[in-house]
């Protein structure tokens, strides 16, 4: 029983990622940017933060730290610009505050999903250096689309799951 209920939920969960390649399909043309490659492996990277978080709370936490994590990533930049005239050390030192001050974060209930805040960060910066035509604002729409969409899709995961498990235990 427990290798046909291991199938199940395999062949479940294959049938979401299908379903996420194909909303990605139907989704890149109508994004401001990216048109012509899709973002598929947002939705994917926040599929797995679903899972390090483990419940239907956390996933919203996991989605509060996104958008924490793009507005901070915004920061990142903007500081940055500040230190224009010390090219090498300007990213890191804004990198630095920036950092320095998300990790105060771990005080505040339901604010406090630091691994969603970084890996946000990363997606967003993934944009913004490497899709051409890439602005805060079109990262930021791209990214919160597909990474609440992998956030969404982490959630179908764990509930479909238990329910498939439950009706190979009756």
């Amino acid at each position: 029983m427990k290798n046909i209920l291991f199938a199940a939920g395999s062949a479940y969960t294959a049938v979401l990622a299908f379903i996420i390649v194909c909303i990605d399909q139907l989704l890149k043309g109508c994004m401001p940017i990216g048109a012509e490659n899709g973002f598929t492996y947002i939705a994917f990277v926040a599929w797995a933060v679903y899972f390090f978080s483990g419940t239907a709370k956390d996933g919203i936490r996991a989605a509060i730290g996104y958008a924490i994590g793009v507005a901070f990533s915004v920061g990142i930049i903007l500081i940055a610009g500040l230190f224009a005239c010390t090219p090498f050390f300007m990213v890191p030192i804004a990198v630095f505050i920036v950092v320095f001050l998300v990790l105060y974060l771990e005080k505040v209930p339901w604010v406090n999903y630091i691994p969603a805040m970084f890996v946000a960060s990363g997606c967003f910066f993934g944009i913004m250096n490497y899709v051409p035509g890439a602005t805060f604002c079109s990262a930021a729409t791209v990214e919160l689309i597909y990474g609440f969409i992998g956030l969404l899709f982490g959630w179908f995961t764990v509930i479909g799951k238990g329910w498939l498990s439950k009706q190979f235990l009756k």
